[in-house]
């Protein structure tokens, strides 16, 4: 029964975390981002993000996001990660529908990779952070 189960392969859907200036609080923020750059639309798009250092036993609270579309050739902000945050090894659990079949992949940040010198410029964005392919 198993081997008869087909796992779709997950292509061209990106997470980032970018810094980024917040003008209302007049400060850097790491943000994180989703980002489809497929031909197609991506439906009831599902995260569930989590922080955690399995040597010292710390973890975060599991967050959960929903967005309802995501356009072809698009991004949304995710969330804003936390300056204690960045120190743990970060995971996004994605889900999504795109026509009828459903896909799914995990995104892992490990520890100690979101810091300004791993900072590239991400095309679709076009803005300077961390890409999980």
């Amino acid at each position: 029964m198993k081997k008869d189960i087909q796992i779709p392969e997950v292509t061209d859907v990106f997470m980032a975390i970018v810094k980024e200036y917040n003008e209302v609080f007049q400060c850097e923020d790491w943000n994180a981002y989703i980002i489809n750059n497929k031909d197609t639309v991506l439906e009831m798009v599902l995260i569930v993000s989590k922080g955690y250092d399995e040597d010292q036993l710390k973890e975060t609270s599991l967050l959960r996001h929903k967005i309802e579309k995501l356009p072809a050739k698009s991004f949304a902000k995710v969330e804003l990660l936390e300056e204690s945050v960045l120190k743990l090894s970060n995971f996004f659990n994605v889900t999504f529908f795109e026509g009828n079949a459903m896909f799914e992949k995990k995104y892992l940040f490990n520890k100690g990779t979101i810091k300004e010198g791993a900072l590239r410029m991400i095309p679709l964005l076009n803005k300077k952070g961390i890409l999980v392919k």
